[in-house]
């Protein structure tokens, strides 16, 4: 959208490397470990085109060896640790690894191409190919350990492996994202909204990270030091980002700008990766007017990497943040009618939104009043893109553990309010009454995160790192 918009520079996802193969076969067939060697550069070469910083331990032929890998990656602090199976090689080379780096595994068995030369290959040729003989002892020993794996065969040039295993480094770098994360919680719950609720503590049990609890009183002094030249390049700015509405006010449209700046001030504060808030206030006092001039500000954070959103509503914000980190956007977003003539699920919200994810140049509309809410300000107005959506929901259940809610639609065409809310269409492929009682039943809070593309593949992954179960709504 604009420079001022470029989103802050997260940690790249850091992959641990360690190839091998039994030590035994290299003096047996000389040309075998050069050519196991070659692949093994190959991988990594591979996977710092993903983006990654890969700490490549280098090639492990024996027990003693993989401990002193497995000592390195330790130190190293990954986020994800990669196995390369070369050809055979013992379980024990690569327990430790795992034992040791408390970091999620993947083994990886890559032929060097799609199938052998059976006339021309000698037993040394061969076991180039045979990467995939250890790979039920290493599933075998790790699940008697108690340590998930996952893995993925296929060749060194084969594009298909290769989208398997992006998949699960970027799933790493969530991963990663959510246990360093620092959420900002601030202000206090909506009233009555039971489903909203969230115990603190089970955060960073299901997720890691940290939990910071903000007083609406840490935004109104920073706020109170902005000066009026800041407010009036943030009113550029957002006159860059948006379209106004003539219905905006400018004295609306600076308090908004004025808290932006603010609320920017409070995240660079704090270091955080996303916002939660909530205040009813009373009468025009400072704290309403801090929770109705937050509109602004949070959606271009959110545009920026930085989920922030209303309603005291934080798994949503962290449900936002996986949406945002797998390059989905994810907005903030719940049921608003449900369209039968069309066939369509409309949904969206009041408040903030993901711009970049937005079908057009999105609209700022004032208005006097916020349904449901004290105050009056502006507010934020857009569809999102048209094509494949995935909807992200975090469930708290009863027993204490998290588990993603997801579904699978398509954003379309159709008649959208304009009321200033963010609203969409959904087409799920089937009856919106049914599709939404099926959503409903999974026990999902009302709000969740809407991002583009089809997504449930790449959640399926970020799942499985986390430990948290996947409910697929799919009528």
């Amino acid at each position: 959208m604009t420079a001022a918009l470029d989103r802050g520079t997260a940690p790249r996802t850091r992959v641990g490397l360690v190839a091998g193969g039994l030590g035994a076969y290299w003096p047996q067939f000389p040309d075998l470990l050069p050519q196991l060697r070659r692949s093994s550069e190959r991988v990594a070469e591979r996977m710092r085109e993903l983006g990654c910083d890969v700490v490549d331990v280098g090639f492990v032929s024996d027990a003693q060896e993989g401990a002193v890998a497995a000592e390195r990656l330790r130190e190293a602090g990954c986020d994800v640790i990669v196995g390369f199976l070369t050809t055979y090689m013992t379980a024990t080379m690569l327990l430790p690894v795992a034992q040791r780096s408390g970091a999620p595994v993947l083994l990886i068995n890559l032929q060097p191409t799609e199938s052998m030369d059976h006339e021309s290959f000698d037993t040394g040729q061969w076991l180039a190919y045979c990467g995939a003989c250890p790979l039920p002892e290493m599933a075998n020993t790790f699940l008697r350990a108690g340590i998930p794996f996952r893995s993925v065969s296929g060749y060194l040039e084969d594009e298909r492996a290769w989208a398997r295993i992006g998949r699960w480094v970027r799933a790493a770098g969530v991963r990663a994202a959510l246990r360093r994360g620092r959420h900002g919680l601030m202000g206090h719950l909506y009233p009555g909204m039971l489903d909203v609720a969230t115990d603190l503590t089970l955060v960073p049990v299901n997720l890691g990270g940290h939990v910071e609890v903000l007083e609406f009183d840490d935004l109104r002094v920073r706020v109170e030091k902005v000066t009026d030249a800041q407010v009036r390049e943030r009113v550029e700015l957002a006159r860059e980002v948006f379209e106004l509405d003539e219905s905006v006010k400018d004295d609306d449209f600076a308090w908004a700008a004025r808290v932006s700046v603010g609320l920017d001030r409070l995240v660079d504060d704090f270091a955080l990766d996303s916002v939660a808030y909530y205040h009813r206030g009373l009468e025009g006092e400072i704290h309403e007017r801090l929770g109705a001039g937050m509109i602004l500000g949070s959606s271009l954070l959110t545009a920026r990497g930085v989920p922030t959103v209303g309603e005291y509503e934080l798994r949503t914000s962290l449900a936002m943040l996986v949406m945002d980190r797998l390059g989905a956007g994810g907005s903030f977003t719940e049921l608003q009618a449900l369209d039968f003539t069309r066939g369509h699920v409309e949904m969206g919200h009041d408040g903030p939104a993901h711009l970049a994810i937005s079908a057009r140049r999105p609209l700022l509309r004032g208005l006097g009043v916020y349904h449901g809410k004290r105050g009056w300000g502006v507010s934020v107005e857009f569809d999102v893109a048209h094509g494949p959506v995935t909807l992200l929901g975090l469930l708290q259940r009863r027993d204490g553990t998290f588990a993603f809610v997801v579904s699978e639609g398509t954003t379309v065409e159709g008649p959208l309010l304009r009321i200033g809310n963010t609203t969409s269409r959904v087409d799920f492929g089937c009856d919106p009454g049914e599709w939404t009682d099926a959503w409903s039943a999974t026990g999902i809070s009302h709000h969740w995160a809407l991002g583009t593309g089809h997504r449930i593949a790449d959640l399926r992954a970020v799942a499985d790192l986390i430990g948290v179960d996947v409910i697929e709504v799919r009528p």
